[in-house]
């Protein structure tokens, strides 16, 4: 049920072709210190900007899961994991450290724990044969408060997802 993604296009950091309505998320990889990632979504568009650093453009709409993780020499410092959906321009967003300029926070969690449990939905929602980036906002926003409370979540279905997809058709 997936679509086929296709390979977002590569830009040059120096020459900026990316549409100005993307939302970009930066993202640093030091192997072993600070490791961020797009765990699941759709970018349009890709920039080197140095050696440890990417940044990814995501259309308006777009939904993405961020996935963010730092250590030192004692541990773990930081485990954290962002659903966002790229805002359309002229639309209220949240800020973000990464993001630019923002976007609609679906869900947000830190703690091992709580991201653990939410890489067990995106397991779940991808055995159904759904994408990640394609289930309901409104499902990511029950995740996020049933974590926020440490009760459990109700799985993502595809009856739910149907009726999402129904209920997208007819527009915002």
């Amino acid at each position: 049920m997936s679509p086929v993604r296709s390979e977002p296009r590569q830009f040059d950091a120096q020459t900026d072709g990316c549409d100005p309505d993307l939302t970009f998320v930066e993202l640093t990889w030091k192997e072993g210190r600070v490791e961020q990632w797009i765990r699941f979504g759709d970018p349009i568009c890709e920039e080197r900007l140095g050696p440890h650093c990417r940044r990814f453009g995501f259309a308006p709409g777009a939904i993405f899961g961020v996935n963010r993780w730092a250590a030192n020499t004692y541990g773990t410092v930081l485990s954290r994991f962002d659903i966002v959906q790229a805002a359309p321009p002229g639309t209220a967003i949240q800020t973000l450290p990464y993001l630019r300029p923002g976007g609609t926070l679906l869900l947000s969690t830190h703690s091992w724990p709580k991201v653990e449990r939410m890489l067990q939905a995106f397991d779940a929602i991808e055995a159904l044969g759904i994408d990640p980036a394609h289930a309901s906002p409104d499902y990511w926003r029950h995740l996020h408060n049933r974590l926020a409370t440490a009760q459990p979540a109700h799985p993502y279905t595809r009856l739910q997802h149907r009726a999402w997809l129904k209920r997208r058709s007819f527009g915002p």
